[in-house]
């Protein structure tokens, strides 16, 4: 995969502790920037995926009023934790 260099200004205590780190896990601390960013960058990416499903979950809602109560949710989870690999509970109205 093609890359591209970038600079980064990093604080003098947190450019040290890389290098600890890297010199532990056997890494140098151009991978240990690396894989911190991507980590990042793949952690933001399902955050904000998991928050527009909500929002598509809310106006789904919103528009069609069908749903699943609490307590429905709750006796299904119930039953899963049991052993019990029962279907998910219909929405309705």
């Amino acid at each position: 995969m093609p890359t591209t260099p970038v600079t980064v200004n990093l604080d003098d205590d947190v450019h040290v502790r890389i290098k600890a780190l890297a010199e532990v896990c056997g890494k140098s601390s151009h991978w240990m920037m690396r894989e911190a960013i991507r980590q990042y960058v793949e952690h933001r990416e399902k955050r904000e995926e998991y928050l527009n499903d909500g929002l598509r979950a809310w106006e789904a809602y919103d528009q069609t009023g069908l749903h699943v109560s609490h307590a429905e949710a709750d006796a299904w989870l119930e039953q899963l934790a049991d052993g019990d690999n029962q279907e998910p509970p219909s929405c309705h109205p």
